[in-house]
């Protein structure tokens, strides 16, 4: 399954992955029709910066994910086919259980609707909207085998052999 991969040297806190999410989940899919929607959409991805550092951060789809033991009304479920955290708005009863265990402060909260809102993946999309948007690319959606050996060859790039030590 492949995942949403950070590169944290890329990040630059611009926020575009925010806004991309924004529209992707607007009901008018266009960043003037969101800004001007009644209801407007929450990102499900939240850029977080500090001490030099700058981190993309939306839900990670744990294999054993608290938020799904910690639902009371089974408003979040791992879909089984999918590997995916899911939540269902409409069984959601705003209790915000998901939202005190989840480790990565991942899930937030939609006052209005009193539910949860969490990293969906862009269901429906080839490419999450925050990879797509992401001017850097700092932000990947690869198997976690391919993004380790991408790692890992850059890593190596960056020694330079000399001849002094032989």
């Amino acid at each position: 399954m492949k995942e949403i991969l950070i590169d944290l040297k890329k990040c630059l806190s611009c926020k575009s992955c925010e806004i991309a999410c924004t529209v992707s989940h607007s009901n008018s899919g266009s960043i003037f029709g969101a800004v001007l929607e009644e209801k407007k959409s929450r990102p499900r991805i939240h850029v977080e910066a500090g001490e030099g550092a700058s981190f993309p951060l939306q839900c990670r789809q744990c294999e054993d994910p608290k938020c799904v033991q910690a639902c009371i009304s089974g408003a979040m479920s791992k879909d089984t086919s999918t590997g995916l955290v899911v939540s269902n708005p409409d069984k959601c009863i705003g209790c915000w259980m998901c939202v005190m265990v989840c480790p990565f402060g991942a899930i937030a909260q939609d006052r209005e609707d009193k539910s949860a809102v969490k990293c969906d993946r862009c269901a429906g999309l080839e490419e999450p909207a925050c990879v797509r948007a992401c001017p850097t690319r700092a932000i990947k959606f690869a198997e976690i085998d391919e993004f380790c050996k991408s790692t890992r060859k850059e890593y190596l790039s960056n020694f330079q052999f000399s001849e002094e030590g032989k």
